[in-house]
């Protein structure tokens, strides 16, 4: 924790305050696109993406998981998504999954999660989706088809979003499906045939 600390209070020597770039901050968000990514300490959407502070408005939680529309009346998510549609008017929104993801695997193992109260009641959310997918034997470590496959169950509870279904059909917004391999930074992204391709450099 010290050393994080440590940059935390160095960072305004480290960056360039004095610049263009920073003074706008001040002056309001812009960003390009929503993030919507797992928790998970190994995905840093900046550094996979390379965005610069400003460029991308990102919304994280175990399993990169969206509840389904209405569900809750009171949801972080939710209200993400919304102000990132609504006020901020992304034009494009990207659910990335990973490798190797501990909601992933809990789902996969069938793990125990009695004294996780909170943690199971949110997989929850996910597991009917994957239920074709789930085995309890799985011998790929990273879980890529699971992930995938939760990938593309979240970008269509997006679709069940108001405000994101208007966009879509007014052609307004895009919808993107990525999958990160933590373990060799390759990127797949879902393509038009519903299909994971890895990224060509």
């Amino acid at each position: 924790m010290k050393s994080l600390v440590e940059h935390a209070r160095a960072f305004r020597y480290r960056a360039d305050f004095a610049s263009d770039e920073y003074r706008k901050l001040a002056e309001g968000q812009f960003p390009e696109a929503l993030f919507i990514t797992c928790s998970d300490s190994r995905v840093i959407p900046a550094l996979i993406t390379g965005a610069r502070p400003g460029e991308i408005f990102e919304l994280r939680n175990a399993g990169n998981i969206v509840p389904p529309h209405g569900m809750h009346l009171v949801s972080g998510e939710a209200a993400t998504i919304e102000y990132a549609l609504e006020v901020l008017g992304v034009r494009d929104i990207v659910v990335c999954g990973h490798s190797h993801c501990g909601a992933m695997g809990a789902l996969e193992s069938g793990a125990d999660l009695s004294t996780l109260p909170g943690v199971s009641a949110w997989l929850e959310l996910a597991r009917p989706g994957l239920a074709p997918e789930i085995t309890g034997g799985c011998e790929d470590p990273s879980l890529r088809g699971l992930a995938q496959l939760n990938v593309r169950n979240q970008l269509s509870a997006l679709t069940d979003y108001p405000a994101a279904r208007r966009r879509l059909e007014e052609g307004r917004l895009r919808l993107h499906g990525w999958y990160y391999q933590v373990d060799t930074g390759e990127l797949w992204e879902l393509d038009q045939d519903g299909r994971f391709r890895e990224h060509p450099c």
